[in-house]
């Protein structure tokens, strides 16, 4: 009746885990050789290992990364300008500590999406939040929170990030509207989060598509002062790997 008792208060605590690993080492003979400090280490640890999966689970769930890759898949070429030295520096994720920003520019298929859900995965294992989504797609999200009234709880949403991946930028086009909510998104995760822009316009393009001098200036300022920058180089890796299907 003890043990029926534990169990459940493990449950009641929210230690489903725990309770789990208990019953089974109750079934395990083996079990009874390990002393008590052996044997609860080894509960606290299934609990913890189970949190962690869960929390993992979670982060890859709300990243909504377009493809599902990690650094080790990428192959390194200089000559394209995948270093694998910057690539794996950025990894570590000691930018997202300093909260500095990535751009990859390239042409269509030399792999910045594939960099940048990289990355993505790189932050995630080591427990931060991502949230990718691509800039027409943002755009359509703004609009829809200002005609709704729900701008400010989306703007809370994007500055509680830890990373940011906005893929496709300048493909999207843009208004007053759209760069005052861009700078305003910008704005907030200044000094407190990273994000990683992938498009392919080269940076020095930038100024034109957004525009308003003024504004350009200002999110220009926010965002590649404090940026590593990838620049993406050669023709699509989709022609080199499928010479036989169109681009």
């Amino acid at each position: 009746m003890l043990i029926r008792q534990t169990v459940e208060t493990l449950r009641e605590l929210r230690l489903k885990p725990m309770a789990q690993a208990f019953e089974e080492q109750l079934k395990n003979p083996s079990m009874l050789s390990l002393s008590f400090d052996e044997r609860f280490g080894m509960l606290v640890d299934h609990e913890k290992q189970v949190r962690e999966n869960n929390k993992q689970a979670r982060l890859e769930r709300q990243a909504k990364l377009k493809i599902n890759t990690c650094v080790e898949d990428i192959v390194f070429d200089t000559a394209r300008g995948r270093d694998r030295n910057v690539i794996q520096h950025l990894a570590t994720c000691q930018y997202l500590h300093e909260a500095q920003n990535v751009i990859i520019t390239g042409l269509t298929g030399t792999g910045k999406t594939h960099i940048s859900c990289g990355l993505g995965n790189s932050a995630i294992r080591k427990g931060k939040s991502v949230f990718s989504i691509r800039l027409a797609r943002l755009f359509e999200q703004f609009q829809v929170a200002r005609g709704d009234g729900t701008i400010q709880k989306l703007r809370a949403k994007l500055a509680k990030f830890d990373l940011l991946i906005i893929d496709d930028w300048a493909l999207a086009p843009i208004n007053d509207i759209l760069r005052h909510e861009l700078l305003e998104l910008i704005d907030d995760r200044l000094g407190i989060g990273s994000i990683i822009i992938t498009s392919q316009l080269p940076v020095e393009q930038w100024h034109e598509y957004l525009g308003d001098p003024t504004v350009a200036d200002a999110i220009l300022d926010r965002i590649v002062q404090r940026a590593h920058i990838i620049e993406l180089r050669g023709d699509s890796m989709r022609k080199l790997t499928e010479p036989n299907r169109e681009c």
